[in-house]
């Protein structure tokens, strides 16, 4: 067995008493792993309460698996993917065999090589892939012993795999402290609270260990005081006088429980010599397992490893491959009591026992902890460390360095510098309160306007964090009033995150408006030389916004040509939202598809999960648009999983709502869409608008005609860029179905300037549509044949299924029954192709009016298979390899295999040429 331990483990274990339940448990959970599936589980307990037992016991008994080890230490939490080294270290060999982008993401994490910041996610896939590798030899257990101390960049890797593992033959066990924090730190993994033991459990456990003497009565009172927690049992019997066992001597008040079983603990220790308690304290904070760094820093305090012997007789230390603490709640309260002075001179020898070019970050950490007062050569090497950490994608790391640094920096101006550097790297890595934190004890104000512009632009983005937008657009603008003109770059990025936020908040902006920021957006444009894709896309928002559509549109084309060929950068707002808007205003579908094709790859490759999700978002109202709804759904259901990677929300997930009105879920879909009507959240404005589109097709093809146009209306006066364009030809529809010529004609309008302005076949297939709308007898005919035509050359099939529709329903209503039949069976096989049962069924019935008898027809139940064998099927029918379609999805191969497996199965299909068959995916 392999076993990566930071506790020597000791000689011969008494058996566990009292946990007979957590042993079945625990039994069922290797038992799993050994059958090649996967499992992870968090057990949850008070310090003493035997979580570090029970994973001695899991390991003991899992001789035939390979057992990974490690806990987290405290005083070496703020050291970005320490834990994650230390677990994987023996196996960093197998990074070969890694797809590239893991590979290196791995590498760069762990400093192995040079190359830019590795994204967390791909550090994180990177880590699956590596266990489950590991697993495909022999299967794989890892522990996790007090990971409430771990890294945070190692936590989030950790949890990343445990939430993602399926079928790899990898187990993860956490043991983590009974804190209300940890809640959110292990969300969504199966947990076990682990209570104390049972009165005869415990009492059982009190025989074993205490004297022939001990009363009953004073076992049964132990029990009742210590809640059954077996560590605290056992100090108890270890301090108390053979009279208090007996009876005979009252017990002493309080009982050193609970929060003072730490001091127990301490008034043991206290009893050792002042050499060996040194040598504790600097065990306490010595990286774990780096034996040889330990005793170079003794040596330096005239120490030696006979020191430990007396700690190892009283059982504070255990003697095996090495010395470590009998139990880590001693490491803890070691740390914990340490006197200032102490502790200073400790870490004063771990960092000059260092190898300052092997370990500078550690080295430099440990000076820190040393120094009393400011030092600005101590804060300099701090912030080469964050530097470094950055380098390695450790944000979390690089933000406490910082932090670090600015509290020794003797500069007050220095030191706001750094101040406001370390809040804005806790605000990325997603510590807003961190960054608060720093920010008031920062005093800008009165320092440069460049450090008060960068304070409030701080704030503002703590405002985004909480996604509170409305405040954002008018403390922005102040914050780039603030600047120099040599600012200017720092003073665009606030004016595009105000333009940003002001879209989202709209009409509830406070202190501006949106036209107000985006004129100054544009006049700050005027004086910018270089051009991103990004800047790009705010100018023709910006244009669009403030001088209206037919301005913006050549804006709009530089744009998506920038997005098309040129650089791509995600910096504020996903490029996929610019995409959505530049292709959606100007309706060039072609244009969109290729975007947001090349957008997957870029934010895919690059591990920018937050674009990716815009992005599978807009490609599943592209399949939806192509009437192609399991592609859709498809789309949708990798986007959803995002959401749970990335750990953001997902109440109100407007994006399904596309979905269910061409599934025909109308009571789905108003439910839906109803939770934004009167809701107060972030961006309500925005997800107002993507419902009612939505809703107004779904108005449209139950033949609600008068709600529809209720909507439309809406969108039509607030002009939303993206959004309300699209909307003008449905508004025609439903204000001619609903005899509102007027508001009809109002649409047609503003479609008519819109659509010539941007003249792609989308938008002149559109206007032609909505003028045969309103057109007489003697036009209508040629104005809709012009309208197939010219949908006919876009992929938005869906349109043209609703144009033949149209089409056919006024030859009905003219009493051309037969011309009528034509375009009406085209258009209900469209729509039955399509899979969009409310339109089919208002074809059917205008076919049936015709005098045709037509069948309801019966459209073909989806697979019955789960949303994640839905996305491995369509990728696999893609042609994806199986390395491909993980890398994807975030899971790992196996799981791919074992998913492909069932998959085959339940569609009765033995090849990937029959799955794409089965799916529809080929010609």
């Amino acid at each position: 067995m392999t076993d990566i331990v930071d506790q020597a483990p000791a000689p011969t274990r008494a058996p566990l008493v009292g946990r007979a339940a957590e042993c079945l448990v625990l039994e069922a959970f290797t038992n799993k792993v050994r059958a090649g599936l996967s499992e992870a589980l968090v057990l949850a307990g008070a310090p003493g309460i035997g979580k570090t037992r029970l994973l001695d016991h899991i390991a003991d008994s899992a001789h035939d698996l390979l057992v990974l080890r490690t806990s987290g230490i405290e005083s070496e939490s703020p050291l970005g993917f320490a834990a994650l080294h230390r677990l994987v270290r023996p196996f960093l060999d197998r990074r070969e065999r890694l797809p590239e982008p893991q590979k290196a993401a791995l590498g760069a994490a762990f400093g192995l090589v040079a190359g830019p910041a590795p994204d967390r996610f791909l550090v994180s896939l990177a880590t699956l892939s590596l266990f489950a590798e590991l697993a495909s030899e022999r299967p794989l257990l890892c522990l996790i012993d007090d990971a409430q101390w771990l890294d945070r960049e190692s936590r989030e890797a950790l949890t990343f795999v445990a939430r993602r593992l399926h079928a790899e033959g990898v187990g993860m066990l956490f043991a983590v402290r009974e804190l209300a924090s940890d809640s959110a730190l292990f969300e969504g993994l199966p947990g076990h609270v682990l209570a104390g033991l049972p009165g005869p459990a415990a009492r059982e456990l009190l025989a074993r260990i205490a004297p022939r003497f001990l009363n009953d009565d004073v076992a049964r009172t132990l029990t009742e005081q210590t809640d059954g927690n077996p560590l605290a049992l056992m100090a108890l019997v270890s301090s108390l006088t053979t009279e208090q066992l007996g009876g005979t001597a009252a017990l002493p008040e309080p009982l050193p429980i609970g929060s003072r079983l730490a001091a127990c603990f301490l008034e043991r220790i206290e009893a050792l010599t002042k050499r060996t308690r040194d040598l504790l304290l600097l065990a306490s904070i010595s990286p774990i397992r780096d034996e040889a760094l330990l005793w170079r820093a003794a040596a330096l305090l005239g120490l030696s490893e006979d020191d430990a012997d007396p700690a190892v007789e009283a059982g504070v230390l255990l003697r095996g491959n090495g010395f470590a603490f009998s139990h880590p709640l001693i490491r803890s309260a070691v740390y914990a009591a340490a006197h200032p002075g102490g502790l200073r001179r400790a870490h004063q020898a771990i960092s000059a026992a260092c190898d300052p070019d092997h370990d500078p970050d550690l080295r430099a950490w440990h000076l820190a902890a040393a120094t009393a007062g400011a030092d600005e050569a101590v804060a300099r090497d701090l912030e080469n460390s964050a530097q470094r950490a950055r380098a390695r994608g450790g944000y979390a790391a690089e933000a406490v360095l910082l932090a670090r640094a600015a509290e020794l920096t003797p500069a007050v101006s220095r030191r706001d510098e750094r101040r406001l550097v370390a809040a804005q790297v806790y605000l990325m890595c997603g510590d807003p309160q961190s960054a608060q934190r720093l920010l008031r004890e920062s005093h800008p104000a009165s320092r440069v306007p460049a450090m008060r512009g960068r304070a409030r632009w701080l704030e503002a983005a703590i405002e985004t964090y909480f996604c509170r937008f409305e405040d954002q657009p008018a403390l922005l603008l102040a914050a780039a009033a603030e600047l120099d003109p040599g600012d200017g770059d720092l003073a665009w990025l606030m004016l595009s995150q105000a333009l940003s936020a002001a879209m989202l908040s709209r009409e509830v902006t406070v202190g501006t408006t949106l036209t107000e920021v985006a004129r100054a957006t544009l006049d700050a444009f005027e004086r910018r030389a270089a051009s991103s894709a990004h800047d790009l896309c705010i100018v023709a928002l910006a244009t669009r916004i403030s001088e209206g559509y037919a301005a913006a549109v050549p804006r709009w084309r530089t744009a998506l040509a920038a997005l098309r060929d040129g650089e791509l950068g995600e910096q504020g707002m996903p490029l996929a939202v610019f995409a959505h808007f530049a292709s959606d205003e100007l309706w060039d579908d072609n244009a969109r598809q290729a975007l947001f094709a090349r957008l997957r790859n870029f934010d895919r490759d690059n591990g920018a999960l937050v674009g990716l999700r815009v992005v599978l978002e807009c490609q599943a109202t592209d399949a939806l648009r192509s009437g192609r709804r399991e592609e859709a759904a498809s789309y949708l259901s990798e986007s959803h999983e995002l959401l749970t990677v990335i750990g953001l929300p997902e109440e109100n997930y407007m994006q399904r709502l596309e979905l269910l009105v061409w599934s025909g879920a109308e009571a789905q879909a108003r439910a839906l869409a109803s939770s934004v009507e009167g809701a107060d959240f972030p961006s309500r404005a925005m997800q107002a608008a993507v419902a009612a589109r939505g809703m107004i097709v779904l108005e449209l093809s139950l033949g609600n005609y008068r709600a529809a146009l209720e909507r439309a209306r809406c969108l039509y006066d607030d002009d939303v860029p993206g959004h309300s364009n699209l909307v003008l030809a449905d508004m025609v529809e439903a204000g001619v179905r609903a005899q509102e010529n007027a508001l009809a004609a109002l649409a047609l309008a503003r479609l008519d300037t819109q659509a010539r302005a941007s003249g792609t076949p989308w938008a002149l297939g559109s206007l032609a549509r909505a003028r045969a709308l309103l057109a007489d007898d003697d036009t209508a005919a040629a104005l809709y044949r012009e309208a197939i035509d010219r949908l006919g050359q876009t992929t938005v099939v869906v349109d043209l299924a609703r144009t033949h529709l149209l089409y056919g329903e006024w030859l009905r209503r003219r009493k051309q029954r037969l011309e009528a039949r034509v375009q009406l069976r085209l258009a209900y096989d469209m729509f039955c192709t399509a899979r969009a049962p409310l339109f089919a069924e208002r074809a059917r019935a205008e076919l049936a009016a015709t005098g045709e008898r037509v069948h309801r027809r019966t459209l073909a139940p989806d697979p019955q298979l789960t949303p994640q064998e839905t996305q491995i099927a369509a990728l696999a029918a893609e042609g994806a390899t199986n390395t491909e379609i993980a890398a994807r999805l975030y899971i790992s191969t196996s799981t791919v295999e074992y998913h492909l497996t069932k998959i085959f199965r339940k569609l009765s299909v033995t090849s990937r040429r029959q799955l794409r068959s089965t799916l529809g995916s080929g010609d």
